[in-house]
């Protein structure tokens, strides 16, 4: 169990699972890789681990069946809905969990139920994982809020869009922290003036969730979040589950998304009536194990305490920014500033001059183990405005940038091996024999090849029936 009030960063990787797995290398003997990758995945917990192996135990059919087990599972799955929805702040009188796969899903789920009158707009921004912007278009018409320069939220915009679709606005939708620069919105402030013009606000936390505390707030509170969108594969609990979690009068009326066993009261031939709370929304057999990990990734984040985890990842954000400022030819996207760290969240975009970003990752990962990014993060609208605001430092019509990202697990040791190996690049002091595959657009090692079964296979000698 993990308990402290400030960070044990010993106590707190002796928690993660994989850690200590040894990879190969370009040159040299395996070992233990650098994750330095937690914006896209994280590793899990081994506390959500041994939680699910209890729970395997009793696993069965929830809310199908007499048997014990089924009853000790159905139980447990209602327990991880309660546990998520105090994660943020849900009130039972006022909000519904729903479970879905992930934060792409909740979404998704979200703009089919709004049920949208003709002529209203949605208003969402640059700074968007498409995940956040793709399902608005498919229902309303979108006006995105601009950015700054530096990849902030252009305030002064966002209420000038209020005001020109006064009255119109159904939705605002916005991340609660950018999975590009790690930059942080003022969601509440956000929600206020949301608010003051009839709209409501869903924050996309799938970025944030794992980094600091959310609250919804009580809905006659005007800075209140309606919805918050996050998935468990980025809280430490990779088992297949997100969450939807936002007013229950949303889903009181109306069809779900998804029709089938589970999500009915009672069905004839002429009628249909759709069960109450959050079954409407959860047909088929849900993700017991998916739940019942995320709820217990977020009894251990709670368990550790955001005040610690914010403490910890904004001193080494802070150092990672003053070192990585040292490399020659390195740029900086996003906030460069080591003293705005407490603002932001630990994930940093750079490029290095007439390097192709794709480039720089595979080195990092074949000769030194250290897992980043690279690409437009799945957010292109905004890392192309980034590239076009950028005038200088990088390779000329690249389509993206390096991203290196922190989890709560994350050393100063691990960002300066980072740190020393871009110098290495910078100096020319790496194999330099890469060539760019056609079929996965990634760059591989010439005369070196790894076949990734022999990490892992599904299948092993003398195991199964």
């Amino acid at each position: 169990m993990l308990a402290m009030s400030a960070l044990d960063l010993d106590a707190v990787r002796t928690q993660i699972v994989g850690l200590a797995t040894p990879l190969p290398r370009r040159e040299g003997t395996p070992g233990p890789a650098i994750n330095l990758d937690n914006a896209a995945t994280t590793p899990p917990l081994r506390q959500v681990q041994a939680t699910v192996e209890r729970f395997l135990g009793v696993y069965s059919s929830v809310h199908r069946g007499a048997g014990l087990k089924s009853q000790a599972a159905s139980a447990a799955y209602e327990e991880a809905r309660a546990v998520v929805g105090r994660f943020v702040g849900a009130r039972p009188n006022q909000h519904q969990v729903i479970f879905t796969r992930n934060t792409t899903e909740a979404l998704n789920l979200l703009a089919h139920r709004l049920d949208l009158a003709p002529g209203q707009v949605i208003i969402s921004t640059e700074l968007e994982h498409h995940s956040n912007d793709l399902p608005w278009r498919g229902v309303a018409p979108v006006a995105h809020v601009r950015t700054t320069p530096e990849g902030a939220l252009d305030e002064a915009h966002y209420a000038a869009l209020l005001n020109q679709y006064v009255g119109r606005v159904r939705l605002v939708a916005v991340t609660g922290g950018s999975n590009v620069t790690g930059y942080v919105p003022p969601i509440h402030r956000m929600a206020a003036l949301a608010h003051a013009h009839g709209a409501a606000i869903v924050v996309d936390a799938a970025q944030l969730a794992p980094h600091r505390r959310i609250a919804l707030g009580d809905l006659a509170d005007p800075a209140h979040l309606d919805y918050v969108a996050l998935s468990g594969h980025k809280l430490y609990a990779p088992y297949g589950a997100g969450a939807l979690i936002g007013r229950a009068d949303t889903f009181a009326r109306g069809a779900p998304m998804l029709a089938g066993g589970g999500s009915v009261r009672r069905v004839t031939p002429q009628i249909v009536a759709w069960a109450d709370g959050p079954a409407r929304e959860e047909a088929g057999t849900p993700n017991a194990v998916g739940a019942v990990a995320l709820a217990a990734a977020c009894l251990a984040l709670e368990n550790l305490g955001f005040e610690a985890i914010t403490a910890h990842e904004t001193a080494l954000t802070a150092y990672a920014l003053d070192q990585l400022a040292g490399v020659p030819g390195l740029w900086l996207y996003g906030d460069p500033d080591p003293d705005g760290a407490a603002e932001r969240l630990g994930v940093i975009p750079f490029c290095l001059d007439g390097y192709d970003p794709h480039l720089v990752a595979a080195i990092l990962s074949y000769e030194a183990g250290i897992a980043v990014r690279s690409g437009s993060f799945c957010a292109q609208p905004y890392v192309r405005r980034l590239l076009k605001l950028e005038h200088a430092g990088c390779e000329q019509g690249q389509q993206g940038l390096v991203r290196a990202s922190f989890g709560l697990y994350t050393t100063e040791a691990e960002v300066a091996r980072l740190v020393s190996t871009l110098h290495a690049i910078t100096a020319g002091d790496y194999d330099g024999l890469y060539a760019l595959s056609p079929t996965t657009g990634s760059f591989q090692p010439i005369g070196w090849k790894l076949a990734p079964q022999s990490l892992f296979q599904l299948t092993e000698r003398g195991g199964g029936f």
